[in-house]
Parts: C-alpha cells; structure tokens; sequence
C-alpha cells in the first residue's frame, strides 16, 4: 500500500474555523436527473485504510466511491451483495455491517442475514450506476443472522458474530493464483466463546490486537484476551445498554457509546472514566476517533430520529465540543477519514456526505 498523506494537526482553537465555510458533499445514488430527496437507511460507513474508498450499506447492497468523485456513474454497486438462500440472481437479504481490510485497500468484508460472511475485491471500477460490479473472493457460513464484523489489525483476521451471541474468528488466508490477477482466499470459521455470559452488541480489537473489546446489553464493557477470550477487565459506567466501543489510534484511551446518550473515555492504563460527554440527545451506537485520536465524532443508528441535528466534534483530551457540522435530519452513522478531517456520516437526505471531500483539511 503506498505511503498515506496526512493532514496537518488542527489545534482545538482553529477547528472551527478551518471547517467554517466547508460544506459537505453529498453521494447521490440516483442515476435521474432530479436528485432523491429522500434519506436512505445507511446502515454502515466504512473507510478504506489509506481512505481511498469509503463503502455503505443499504439494505440488500453494497456501494463503494472514491471521495474524489461524487457522481454515482463512478461508484461500484454489489446489488443483491447476501443473495437469499445462497442462490446467485435472487432477491438479497439484508446486509448488516460492513469492513474494508486495514492493510489491503480494495479489500472489503460483509455480513447479513443470510448468515455469511462474504470477502470482496471492490477494484473493478463501476458501469452505469456500478450495477452488479466486484469481484466476490470467498465466503463462509457462520449460521445464523450475521450481527457484527470486525478485523484484526493484522487483516488476517475477523470476528464475526450472530444474532443468537454465537462468536466465530475468521482465518483470511490469501491464496495466491498465478493464472489470475485477482487472489483468491480461503475463509477458516472457528468459534470463540468469551468467559462471561452477555448480549454483545458489537466487538472491536485493541490496536495491537491482544485484547477484544466487547459492549453488552447489560452495560459493562468487558475486556478480553485474544485469542482465550478470557475476561481481563470490565468497564461499568453507563445506566443503559453500552452499543459500540473503539481504541483511540494513539491508544490511550477507550471511547464507550451507550443507550442512555453518554459517551464515556476510558484511561487504557488505569482503566479509570476520566470524562463523560454528555452533548449528545440520543443513543450512541457509532463512534470515529480522528487519525490522531484528538478528536470524536458519533452516530444515533436506528436511534437518530429520536435525536437532535448536528454532528458534535468532540475534543478527547478535554471533553469540549470544539465544533458543530449542522445537518438537516439527526446522525445515524459517522466516521472521520483514517488520515485527514474529512467526516462521512447519513442520515441526511440524499445519502452519504462527507464533510472536507477535497479540501486539504
């Protein structure tokens, strides 16, 4: 992967500023003349390593661009991405969640309810609207409704898990065909059943990938070694379902969203709250760590029409909102690029913006 480019540190003084004239740009899915009004149900946002590609969700379908081209004729589509019963052509069933790779740029994983986990080449460039476009490297059957995905930070790696709380990892192992430009890979499902009994929402890696982070149902966050899945510590702090967790990128802290609209952060060598963010209107169920891990954004997901507009950017160190991005309807989902500012996020009408889209910021 070639050497990324980064965006220059904003101090917390200048943030607002520097996005004070910057409006977002919106990634229409429309192929008319006459743009939809209407707000797709985006149901995740994912970046491409080097930030490249930004993919979403929308039900049944997959959609990948470039954030240098909002013109849907230069986007890819995997319609019908978990074709129903397995059989290609079919209606798709949903598709729940989403991942690029974190050390391959083109290489993105889904999973939904037809129970699988689906691997993707996404490079092959879009026709008109990108109909039917990529490449599907492997998939693998983990059985019931796929709920969550995450990688390992080697890429080599995922957890997958189900609606019924069922855990599998997945071994990505590249097979390389000389006969064909495109790799193929085989996909290994083991199970991981962690020490304590919970309803997991979602699970995310620690940056080095020894320790799993994993939000309940019933508020505590535990953490776990991988890959024993034994519990090391839990982090209790909300009055409410605890939905989405992430390692800050400088790996000081830990960021907890929870159903009773705080977002909590957590000191990764005490494992003591040190702030809790207290802006937000709704429940917390997506949270962005900028690059530098300076800065946080968040997202509602189906909670967003209980909601306010506007996206909060959140200082870490100080707990401060340095910055407001007004929206039109309240945020389901966002996520900052992986090397600058720009910040995608739904729940607007139209579809995917994307606030900084090719500004220096």
């Amino acid at each position: 992967m070639a050497p990324v480019i980064r965006s220059r540190p904003l101090r917390k003084d200048n943030f607002a500023s520097s996005f004070k004239n910057i409006k977002p740009v919106v990634y229409n899915e429309s192929t008319t003349a006459g743009r939809s009004s209407l707000a797709p149900n985006i149901r995740a946002i994912t970046w491409s390593p080097a930030g490249s590609l930004i993919a979403t969700c929308t039900h049944a379908h997959v959609r990948i661009w470039s954030p240098e081209k909002p013109n849907v004729k230069s986007s890819t589509e995997l319609r019908n991405a978990h074709p129903k019963n397995g059989v290609a052509g079919a209606s798709g069933d949903v598709v729940e969640k989403i991942a690029f790779c974190p050390t391959t740029e083109n290489v993105l994983a889904s999973t939904g309810h037809d129970g699988f986990l689906r691997v993707w080449d996404v490079r092959i460039p879009g026709g008109a609207a990108g109909a039917g476009k990529g490449t599907p490297l492997a998939d693998c059957k983990v059985g019931d409704q796929g709920h969550f995905l995450t990688w390992h930070p080697n890429g080599t790696e995922m957890l997958v898990g189900r609606k019924d709380d069922v855990i599998h990892s997945v071994d990505v192992r590249r097979m390389i065909s000389f006969d064909s430009p495109v790799p193929n890979y085989e996909l290994d499902a083991t199970e991981r059943k962690p020490s304590t009994k919970n309803i997991y929402n979602i699970m995310s890696f620690s940056n080095s990938g020894r320790e799993v982070f994993a939000s309940t149902q019933e508020g505590p966050v535990r953490v776990f070694d991988y890959p024993s899945m034994s519990l090391l510590h839990s982090m209790s702090g909300h009055s409410a379902a605890s939905y989405t967790v992430q390692h800050s990128p400088t790996g000081n802290c830990v960021a907890v969203g929870a159903g009773d609209s705080l977002i909590s952060l957590w000191d990764t060598t005490s494992w003591l709250c040190t702030h809790t963010l207290t802006a937000h209107a709704s429940s917390v169920r997506d949270l962005s760590f900028s690059y530098d891990g300076t800065y946080l954004i968040c997202g509602s997901g189906t909670d967003a029409r209980d909601g306010s507009s506007g996206i909060e950017v959140y200082h870490v160190d100080t707990g401060d909102v340095v910055h407001t991005v007004e929206t039109k309807n309240p945020v389901t989902q966002a996520a900052f690029h992986p090397t600058r500012y720009w910040m995608a996020y739904a729940g607007d009408p139209g579809g995917l913006h994307i606030v900084g889209a090719g500004t220096t910021v």
